[in-house]
């Protein structure tokens, strides 16, 4: 009987030892997510001070599909892993790049969104496509990718003006008042900002053919059972449309696809 007793209590031992973070979430009711709510639309607070953006709303979305309350956690980029390692969040919904040194860290599900980067031009230039940039006065964010892709580009050309600004903001008003006749950025900036309203007489005319950046969803990298929830649930975000609809509720314009071409699909 001991010996029955001993077994017994090692197997429930092993069960609680084994628990996984899945089962914790679904019992504790809530779901924790770290979202970076400076990063419209992706995350920023509206007039009433609540949560809003694609990324609140895919955390609200994860949390309905594991039937618990969503609990939007304010994290800034540099602190996103920092508040999963700390066990302040459960899950980062904060377009967090699935890089191989983050790897090492968290674990990634698949990508659940893509930067792409586009062109948007001034009316009036004449700049309709990336290609016809060339021999044009473009500008971007000083030291960001798409102005380095951006500078490089104009110098292979051998032809036309690269400027740099402090801020998007000075970008597109400097677009809008027709001082640059085009610039790139992440197609969610460029969306955002035509859609303000605050830069009359430009449009995203485009895509520029750089790199595009995929994030992915993240939490602990032994987390393996929730790490396979979270890849089959951008799966079922992706297969019954809700990734199209939330990409236009909030970024608008031709959604990019993530499978990454030649590697997966």
């Amino acid at each position: 009987m001991r010996a029955l007793l001993t077994a017994a209590a090692l197997v429930a031992s092993a069960s609680v030892a084994h628990a996984d973070k899945l089962d914790d979430i679904i019992a504790s009711g809530t779901l924790r997510c770290a979202v970076v709510l400076d990063f419209p639309p992706m995350g920023f607070r509206d007039e009433n001070n609540n949560p809003q953006g694609f990324d609140v709303d895919y955390c609200n979305d994860l949390a309905a599909a594991l039937g618990v309350q969503s609990e939007i956690v304010e994290t800034p980029f540099p602190e996103r892993i920092p508040a999963l390692m700390s066990g302040r969040v459960d899950v980062g919904v904060a377009s967090t790049s699935d890089t191989l040194e983050r790897a090492k860290t968290v674990g990634f599900s698949i990508p659940y969104f893509a930067f792409e980067m586009a062109v948007t031009s001034n009316d009036s230039s004449g700049v309709t496509s990336f290609e016809s940039m060339k021999g044009k006065t473009v500008g971007a964010v000083a030291g960001t990718y798409e102005a380095i892709a951006l500078e490089e580009q104009v110098n292979a050309w051998g032809e036309g003006e690269f400027r740099p600004y402090q801020t998007q903001a000075d970008v597109f008003l400097a677009l809008s008042q027709g001082q640059l006749d085009a610039t790139v950025s992440t197609s969610t900036v460029a969306q955002a900002n035509v859609k303000s309203g605050n830069y009359p007489g430009i449009t995203v005319v485009g895509k520029a053919p750089f790199d595009t950046d995929y994030v992915a969803l993240f939490t602990n990298r032994e987390e393996y059972g929730f790490i396979n929830y979270l890849n089959l649930f951008v799966n079922q975000q992706i297969r019954t449309g809700r990734y199209e609809e939330l990409y236009a509720k909030w970024v608008g314009g031709d959604v990019p696809s993530l499978t990454v071409p030649n590697a997966y699909r």
